[in-house]
């Protein structure tokens, strides 16, 4: 099978530095790496769905570059509204998919799988938008990409979570436009999205639209429409998927980041533990 890791929201500060003066997320990536590794299975590639750093500066990069580094199989990086594109660029020169040119936008095939990567970020401001110009860009792609199973990756999701203040800096632009070229394919098996650090799944244009958790902190879980803007340190984990090539689909696991008890038998000498 093929496994495709996603990750995001990492929020990386600089050695030492403390997200909104309270959280190191630095030692929660490196936990989260060490569950990556320990899979039984060897991810194929991991992609990383924006919000790489908490201010997009040259010494946050650097700290990430580090903390990534013994994972040993293809990254593929997106920026978030945390991120700065030329920052970016800069401290990862060899991610070559990452171009020079506006938008980090680009397609990767991965065994069977087709990664097609969407920015969605606006300079300065927390909201995202597809404008014409990106939207045009995956019209081409997915035109390019028929009779591949298709994964979509953009930071922030194309729906409304019902987590208020979120919703807010959602995705400001382009969501109908997309809603409306995805659901011309049926070969696209799902976009992954970041933003919200909480696992989200929502039925789109025909497809299954997520986000996943973060490793470090989590948005609250308050539905209310004038709920108060915080986070948790909830438990941290990421997203599996995994190509299925006896049935042609994609399978999608919620994996827990830390290290747990177990595993341990269900049975003993052919019958189950009395």
């Amino acid at each position: 099978m093929t496994i495709l890791v996603q990750l995001t929201d990492l929020h990386i500060r600089e050695p030492n530095k403390l997200a909104y003066g309270r959280l190191d997320t630095a030692p929660y990536l490196r936990t989260c790496v060490e569950s990556v590794l320990r899979l039984r299975q060897k991810p194929d590639a991991v992609v990383l769905t924006g919000d790489l750093t908490d201010f997009g500066r040259p010494a946050e990069y650097a700290h990430l570059r580090q903390l990534l580094a013994p994972l040993e199989i293809p990254l593929y990086l997106l920026p978030g509204n945390h991120d700065d594109r030329t920052n970016l660029r800069a401290a990862f020169p060899e991610h070559r998919y990452m171009a020079q040119g506006e938008f980090i936008q680009y397609v990767v095939d991965i065994g069977p799988l087709r990664l097609i990567a969407l920015d969605t970020m606006i300079p300065g401001q927390s909201g995202g938008q597809l404008c014409d110009l990106r939207l045009q860009w995956l019209r081409e792609t997915l035109a390019e990409s028929q009779g591949r199973p298709v994964v979509i990756a953009m930071h922030h999701p194309p729906f409304r979570t019902l987590i208020g203040h979120m919703d807010e800096i959602g995705l400001q632009a382009g969501e109908q436009a997309l809603r409306d070229i995805i659901s011309r394919y049926d070969n696209i098996e799902r976009i992954i999205c970041g933003h919200l650090h909480r696992a989200i799944d929502v039925r789109f244009g025909g497809t299954i639209a997520s986000t996943a958790p973060a490793p470090a902190h989590q948005v609250t879980l308050d539905l209310a429409a004038d709920a108060e803007s915080s986070w948790m340190l909830e438990p941290p984990g990421f997203r599996v998927h995994a190509w299925d090539d006896v049935n042609n689909r994609l399978v999608t696991h919620l994996a827990a980041s830390g290290q747990f008890e177990g595993p341990y038998p269900f049975h003993e000498n052919g019958a189950l533990i009395d």
